[in-house]
């Protein structure tokens, strides 16, 4: 059983040294900084939604702030008259919003503390995009400039029957003189 064990993990390193000889990194480095830029471009949509989400928060707040001043009257109101029963009903609304404004506020604090880690994230991933462009700058400009120092040096050599003629006979008369 072991020996099926190292001979799986042999086959397994020998294929993935091949596939990292087949890949290129110029190619897998383009592919990640694509990647990377959705990345980014997903968080900045995040961002601007909770952004709207946070100023929403104030205006339900006052919404609901101005509706507990009012249901404040009408429980007033309600039990001047001696109308318990009307003043339970309000009362119940007066909780009601009471509860409401309770979830507006764990809303707000939960959306600041997302903006907070979101827009720490967005900062990381994009210094690490911009990273990853220069790598990729820096890989292109390297390959260009191998590319052109190979095509100086790769000059078309064509050698004809004669000129191997020629050094046939050369070689002969070097080797008769020695």
């Amino acid at each position: 059983m072991a020996l099926i064990n190292r001979f799986s993990r042999l086959f397994r390193a020998d294929l993935h040294a091949v596939l990292d000889r087949i890949e290129e990194p110029t190619l897998l480095l383009k592919q990640a900084v694509r990647e990377m830029a959705e990345d980014v471009a997903e968080d900045e949509k995040n961002l601007k939604i909770i952004r709207f989400e946070q100023e929403q928060g104030p205006v339900l707040q006052a919404e609901v702030d101005a509706a507990l001043k009012e249901i404040q009257h009408e429980i007033d109101l309600c039990l001047d008259s001696k109308n318990e029963k009307l003043a339970r009903s309000v009362i119940k609304r007066k909780l009601e919003l009471q509860q409401r404004a309770k979830r507006i506020k764990q809303k707000a604090d939960g959306l600041a503390s997302e903006l907070a880690s979101l827009t720490e994230r967005l900062e990381t991933n994009r210094n690490r995009l911009a990273a990853m462009q220069q790598k990729l700058e820096i890989l292109e400009e390297d390959q260009a400039n191998r590319s052109n120092q190979s095509t100086v040096y790769d000059v078309d050599v064509s050698i004809s029957e004669d000129d191997i003629e020629v050094a046939l006979l050369r070689e002969k008369q070097a080797r008769s003189g020695s």
